[in-house]
């Protein structure tokens, strides 16, 4: 695993804005009052929605908040790779996955189109608009080569679809998630292969049950 540390760069203060401390507060209530350090997770994540990253004050506001030791939140921070602990793109952040089915279907060529148009990894790209990393598995071999782009999935991807992608972003649009080929979510391209007959689902093939000898149901 890599070493996880904080930005060299970090704000002068963090504030829990209105609607994230109400969504905390909603999530604290989930636990026993002297449990209330269980929230550290969703708190963690409601402040990167709200600031697109994780800062050292923002650590220190929801240690505090939680009634926790700093380092304890610390420690949750710098151990997921979900909680990103420098500055991304206002625009997009774009995770690519790495893993062996992504590459063998082709995510080496969408890492070249984000280092040629961000930058090397993990680098803000001049603009400040985006951020690239690789990724390991994202669970959506069977759609590879894929990218979380912000909260979503991005999935049977080409050179060209990532530039496509970034484009979009950069002119303000939101382009829509999901495969990028003739298919429905995971089903083979083009439509399902199987179990394609209506009669398994309109009930004509349904056979009566046979009533079994000694079958009637036993009282209480």
């Amino acid at each position: 695993m890599s070493v996880r540390r904080l930005a060299k760069d970090q704000p002068a203060s963090f504030a829990f804005a209105k609607a994230t401390k109400t969504k905390l507060d909603w999530w604290i209530q989930k636990y026993p009052e002297d449990r209330r350090q269980s929230a550290v997770i969703p708190g963690l994540w409601l402040i990167q929605k709200q600031e697109g990253w994780v800062s050292e004050p923002a650590i220190r506001t929801l240690a505090d908040y939680l009634g926790m030791a700093y380092i304890r939140v610390l420690e949750v921070a710098t151990f997921y790779t979900m909680f990103m602990l420098e500055p991304v793109g206002s625009a997009a952040l774009i995770q690519v996955c790495g893993t062996t089915p992504c590459m063998l279907r082709g995510s080496g060529e969408l890492m070249k189109v984000c280092k040629s148009r961000i930058g090397p990894k993990q680098t803000l790209s001049a603009d400040g608009k985006f951020y690239w990393e690789e990724v390991e598995c994202l669970g959506a071999c069977v759609n590879a080569p894929m990218a979380m782009v912000n909260d979503y999935y991005f999935e049977d991807l080409t050179a060209a679809d990532m530039n496509q992608i970034i484009d979009d972003f950069a002119a303000g649009k939101s382009p829509k998630p999901g495969p990028r080929v003739d298919r429905v979510n995971s089903a083979p391209e083009g439509g399902a292969q199987t179990l394609t007959d209506p009669k398994l689902y309109d009930g004509s093939a349904a056979k009566p049950i046979k009533k079994l000898p000694n079958s009637e149901p036993v009282s209480a």
